[in-house]
């Protein structure tokens, strides 16, 4: 599985709401929804985040093993 808190806690950080990142990369409600959910997204969104934010790959999406979530 993989989760989307680096990239919220990046959001926190750079004092940036959800929506400002969707408007600044130019995805849709739904795209964030997605990735609200822990759900995947294409990698040109996730490119599109990282450069937008002047980040790494690691400050947007973690993996977390199967046993981690409790299977």
């Amino acid at each position: 599985m993989f989760s989307y808190k680096p990239l919220w806690k990046q959001l926190i950080d750079k004092d940036m709401s959800k929506t400002e990142l969707k408007e600044k990369i130019g995805i849709s409600p739904t795209t964030l929804a997605t990735m609200g959910k822990n759900e995947y997204v294409a990698l040109s969104i996730l490119d599109k985040i990282c450069n937008t934010l002047n980040c790494k790959i690691s400050d947007v999406i973690e993996h977390i093993k199967d046993e981690e979530k409790g299977e």
